[in-house]
Order: C-alpha cells, then structure tokens, then sequence
C-alpha cells in the first residue's frame, strides 16, 4: 500500500557518503567471491542443497550477532510474514537461480549477467517507490554501467559463447528478484526495524522454505561430498551471506534500493582484481577500459557529474 499524500516517506540520500562507498566496495569484494565458492561446489551438492544450506548458516551467524548485540527478537506475524516474503525474493529464487546457471556457464558470464540488476532495479523503483523516481541521468548512467561491464569481461564472454540461453535467462531472472528485494526491503526501515535483525530474519524466512524443500526434492546431502566443498559452502553462508547482508541493509537504510544495487557493477571488477592479486591472472586493456567506463556510470548515478545536491539529513 502507498503512504498518505500527507505522511511522505523519508527522503533517502541520492547521492552516497564516502563511508557508504566503502561499504559497497567491501560488499563487492564479499560477493564476487561468492562466484568462485559456487563455482567450487557445484557438481558435488545438489542445487537446493549449496542454496538451503548457505542460508541456514548465515541465519546461525546472523542471531549469534543479534544475541551478541544485545538486540531482541522481533514479535508478530506481519514482521514474520515480511521476512518470509524478503526472503523468498532476496535469497530462495535468485541463489537458487543462480546456482542453477553456473551448472552451465562460467562465473564471469553470470556476474555481468547479475550486473543487469540496477537496470530492473531503477525500473522497479520508479514503478512502486515515490521518492526513487528514475531521471534521465540516472537511467543513461545504468546504461553507461552496464555498457562498461560488456567491455570488461569481453564480447565473446557476453555472447555467452555457445552456452545456452536458459541458464541467462535464469541470471536475468534473479536480477530481476533482487530489484523487487531491494524495493519490497524499504518497508523495514518505514517500520524502524534494525537492519541486523532484518538481515537475520529474512535468511530465517529462506530456511524455513528451503531446508524442507531440499530434503523433499534431493534427501540427505550425499555422504562423499570433499571437505573442502563443505569448507566452501560454510563460507558462502556465514561471510558471503551473514556478514554481507549486515553490510547490504545498512547501505539501503541510508542510500535507498537505486545505489545498493550498484554494488552488482561492482562485483565483476572485485572478481577480475581478485584473481589479478591470488591466482596470476592478468589485467588487459579492455578491462581497464571497462572498469573506467564502470565508474563513469557509477558517478552519473550518484549524481556527481552533475553537482546535484544531496537532500538535508
């Protein structure tokens, strides 16, 4: 339901803070990880088994660090229900779609793939969210982004090579749930709830739906699954989605669904720089070109090409 004319939502900052930026640079740095952990296991668990268990490990960490905090559970079935909802939207189907793709493409395929979600991002926030009206500026700079992204990882890698096109079409599907995540997950900031109880909450909601789920569809995980799949899945849950999701509320409580999603812009550079720093991987022209192209984009969405001044607050 929309707020009375009387009664406008909270302005949300369109143009982000220095900290923020380095929040979303630390998300990125976590979630292009997350390709490669995926990468690792898939082929040794089932797909509803890597997503169902990466979701109940993070809700573990996520209420050891409420615990911690000293904050206490939410009570009442409409918060609940909205976890459920959240959850289902932000982490069942686009992990499970995810997971799904990288049976069949490889992870730099499926980062620019997940790269589309500002796009559906900006769509959807202008459709349902008043005070995250898409300009023309913004929606050339999503275009700038994602036209740098192509650059980046090269034409052939975005032709998809020979790959089919259902395993795309589900990348663009999760894209496209995590930009109605990202619009529905604003009604918890309206609600005052705190991001780290949200953030656990909501992976509770995807447990509870993907854990019986897995075991209707697969049975018990398979016994002679390597030490260091299970390694990989365990850090896909506790950092790749505890930890990064504390960090994911916190920038949209303060910068809105638009700027959150550039982190999935992001999250191929982390991806080409990691494997630059770790596996001897090397850096070539038209990355550099597309990462350059990237921040471009980035600094048209934000807004600081063209001076605009952020609201007061």
């Amino acid at each position: 339901m929309s707020r009375p004319a009387a009664m406008p939502a909270p302005l949300i900052r369109t143009r982000m803070s220095a900290g923020d930026w380095a929040q979303l640079g630390l998300l990125s740095l976590i979630w292009g990880g997350s390709f490669f952990l995926i990468g690792l296991s898939v082929g040794h668990l089932p797909v509803l088994w890597i997503v169902a268990i990466r979701v109940a490990v993070a809700a573990v960490v996520l209420w050891a660090i409420v615990a911690a905090a000293g904050r206490g559970v939410p009570r009442g079935s409409g918060l609940w229900g909205a976890f459920l909802v959240m959850g289902v939207l932000n982490n069942a189907i686009p992990f499970g779609l995810i997971v799904w793709a990288q049976t069949s493409i490889p992870s730099g395929l499926a980062s620019i793939l997940n790269a589309t979600t500002p796009l559906f991002t900006v769509l959807v926030s202008t459709l349902v969210l008043a005070d995250e009206r898409a300009g023309l500026g913004r929606l050339l700079g999503v275009a700038v982004g994602l036209g740098g992204v192509a650059v980046m990882i090269g034409v052939d890698e975005l032709a998809g090579q020979g790959h089919g096109v259902a395993p795309q079409l589900a990348m663009l599907g999760a894209a496209v749930s995590y930009a109605c995540a990202a619009a529905y997950g604003r009604r918890f900031r309206a609600r005052g709830v705190d991001p780290l109880v949200t953030a656990a909450g909501m992976v509770t909601g995807s447990s509870l739906v993907l854990l019986p789920l897995a075991l209707a569809v697969h049975g018990l995980p398979p016994a002679d699954v390597p030490g260091h799949v299970w390694a990989a899945v365990g850090v896909l849950g506790s950092l790749c989605t505890g930890i990064a999701y504390v960090l994911f509320f916190r920038i949209l409580a303060r910068a809105g669904a638009t700027n959150i999603s550039l982190v999935t812009f992001l999250v191929p550079v982390s991806a080409i720089l990691l494997g630059w720093l770790f596996l001897d991987e090397r850096l070539g022209a038209m990355q550099v070109a597309g990462m350059a192209v990237i921040g471009l984009g980035l600094a048209m969405i934000d807004g600081r090409l063209v001076g605009r001044r952020s609201p007061p607050g």
